[in-house]
């Protein structure tokens, strides 16, 4: 083949039919079904990343529309119309580079040739190609001829920039979403590519090529094109790594198992190697994340236990805030580095609910259920012999895992110690003199005995008020670090609830 004849594999291998076109199966679909039914709208607006093949449907939309004995989905080989099409000589299919012709005056000279009708097609077919570029009066300036275009005109618009294009075309336009290409469907076309041109090229190497493109086609069979030229007719690898600065899988994988496990001597050591093998920082933070990510899936199978998904995630977010400052801050090794110290931080942090849940896994079953260890104080229970008739209960000290409250038992006892941390309805204040004093005066005849029978033998008693300060006493008596742990780290204070009228707490 000679130098002056050779066209490039991205050009050579550009789709002809429909069932060529790889991994926009929905699109295919769609535009086919529209064709059957003689469902064709006056204008489309192919949208998706580059390379994925918009400017090549529309290509494939205006010869399955025009050739002679169509319009059909698959048109032969041989058609002449769909030659030239595909070759760029149609006169009636005019594609328009947006970029480069966006004023209101180009505009304004294709919306007065489309009055005009076609030389040898079936329709008029305008492509417009990065539609997004054009200005606001061009835009405005096509509004009318795209909504109410004469029968035999039909536009295609293709962007990559989406939310650029004014609203009022976008509602004019049937859209189309046009995917990333996944990279197993890639490696199959690479691998297609290599037997029909007799390459011998490593399964990994494909693999490292596909995972450059980051699912544009167009750029995958490019890279392919320079390693051939590279390499020659043996492509490994080693050899896609080294010319494009890409890190080996292996390589990130031991880099993420360095950061949840917090080693960050193996880190640094990592990042050196990446600098002396010159490999480019940020596609190395775009493959760790991408490998992180699998883990995170891994972990929400529960096949991997080793990291919380709730870490994996934080992990992730820090990756992500890190994709600027490493892509452009002037040192990508540093940046580079600070993202990936920030994501172990990150991964190392617990929130609160996952603290409580793995509390609750290694805790006994009786803890678990909260039930209280009771203690009794033999100070107190003494003063409380000496000071009560009644038969009183010795002061329970009740712990538990969130917290301390001392109490006597307020149904027979004297005196209720509770702290405030517990889960009373209701907040009531300790009763100061002139209370007492109303409660002492107040007819108690209609309240009920306490018939302590059941817990003391056959003593009754009614319930009384304890002076404050005598409570108070008594607190001092605590033994001194349970009175610690209340007074100061629950800053605890204590009341006296007895023989009140329940129509006071009302």
């Amino acid at each position: 083949m000679s130098q002056s004849a050779y066209q490039v594999i991205a050009r050579r291998w550009r789709p002809k039919q429909f069932s060529e076109l790889v991994g926009q199966d929905h699109v295919v679909r769609t535009l086919g079904n529209a064709i059957d039914l003689g469902r064709i709208a006056h204008a489309y607006l192919f949208v998706g990343p580059r390379g994925t093949g918009k400017t090549t449907s529309a290509r494939l939309f205006a010869k399955s529309l025009n050739w002679e004995d169509g319009p059909s989905l698959e048109v032969p080989e041989d058609s002449e119309i769909g030659q030239a099409i595909m070759e760029g000589r149609c006169l009636d299919v005019i594609e328009i580079d947006g970029a480069s012709n966006n004023s209101v005056e180009q505009v304004r000279d294709l919306r007065d040739e489309c009055q005009y009708a076609p030389s040898q097609c079936r329709y008029k077919i305008y492509v417009i190609d990065e539609v997004h570029m054009l200005s606001q009066q061009a835009f405005n300036a096509l509004l009318k001829t795209l909504e109410e275009p004469p029968p035999h005109v039909k536009f295609v618009f293709a962007t990559t920039e989406s939310q650029k294009v004014l609203p009022t075309i976008v509602s004019r336009c049937q859209r189309f979403e046009f995917r990333s290409i996944p990279t197993p469907l890639i490696v199959k076309k690479l691998r297609e590519i290599c037997e029909a041109e007799e390459i011998n090229a490593d399964e990994s190497a494909l693999s490292a090529i596909a995972r450059m493109a980051m699912g544009g086609m167009r750029d995958a069979q490019s890279i392919l094109d320079q390693m051939i030229s590279f390499c020659g007719k043996q492509i490994g690898q080693g050899d896609v790594l080294e010319v494009y600065g890409l890190a080996a899988t292996d390589l990130i994988e031991k880099l993420l198992d360095s950061m949840i496990a917090g080693d960050y001597e193996q880190i640094l050591q990592t990042t050196d190697i990446f600098s002396e093998e010159g490999i480019d920082f940020y596609r190395a933070l775009l493959d760790l994340s991408e490998i992180l990510r699998s883990r995170l899936i891994e972990s929400l199978r529960g096949e991997s236990v080793e990291v919380s998904p709730e870490q994996l995630t934080r992990m992730l977010d820090a990756l992500r805030e890190g994709e600027s400052l490493v892509r452009l801050g002037l040192s990508e090794k540093a940046n580079f580095e600070v993202t990936i110290f920030r994501a172990v931080e990150a991964c190392r942090t617990r929130s609160i609910d996952q603290v409580i849940r793995k509390i609750s896994q290694v805790l006994p079953v009786d803890i678990k259920k909260k039930s209280v260890a009771k203690v009794k104080s033999p100070a107190i229970g003494s003063d409380l012999q000496k000071d009560s008739k009644s038969g009183a209960d010795l002061a329970v000290i009740e712990t538990s895992v969130e917290k301390v409250n001392i109490q006597a038992d307020s149904q027979i006892g004297e005196t209720t110690l509770v702290s405030p941390k517990s889960n009373q309805k209701k907040e009531i204040e300790p009763p100061t003199e002139g209370l007492k004093e109303d409660l002492s005066n107040q007819d108690t005849s209609h309240l009920p005995d306490l018939d302590s029978s059941s817990i003391h033998g056959k003593e009754k008693n009614k319930l009384r008020i304890v002076d404050p300060k005598k409570i108070k006493e008594r607190v001092d008596e605590l033994p001194e670090d349970i009175r610690e742990i209340v007074e100061k780290k629950f800053k605890a204070e204590y009341v006296a609830l007895e023989k009140i009228d329940p129509q006071i707490l009302i």
